[in-house]
């Protein structure tokens, strides 16, 4: 594949992955529960105990998209697009040691928090508590 081409590619994918993360991350700021970073550990949701098959593959698929959209927001740094708020989503959605602690402390961030309050604010939500 010449060179101008893999550049066309990675370009397309970049800006998908930017269309992607403008229209899906208010979507996903409004659906974290108001109370979710009250807790000092992360209460399990009903329906991971539940069906365990269904847990498995949704884990699968949920770490695969934020393998993706970290990857597309590390090319992102050099390439058009938000690539900081697509790492931040790819984060976000994988699961590793030490995740909810870290959302904790970075939602703690006075600007982090208003910004957030904001996005929730225009979907008709509570504010997150703290």
């Amino acid at each position: 594949m010449p060179d101008g081409e893999v550049l066309l590619w990675l370009g397309l994918l970049s800006f998908a992955t930017f269309i992607i993360s403008l229209l899906s991350l208010p979507w996903l700021v409004a659906k974290i529960p108001a109370d979710y970073f009250c807790h000092q550990q992360r209460n399990p949701a009903p329906w991971k105990t539940a069906r365990p098959a269904f847990r498995i593959s949704a884990l699968i698929l949920k770490n695969l998209l934020g393998w993706i959209l970290l990857a597309g927001g590390i090319l992102m740094l050099f390439l058009p697009g938000q690539g900081i708020l697509t790492m931040a989503m790819g984060l976000i959605l994988m699961d590793y040691p030490g995740k909810y602690p870290l959302e904790r402390r970075i939602v703690r961030i006075p600007i982090i928090l208003k910004g957030l309050n904001w996005l929730r604010k225009k979907h008709n939500s509570a504010p997150l508590k703290i």
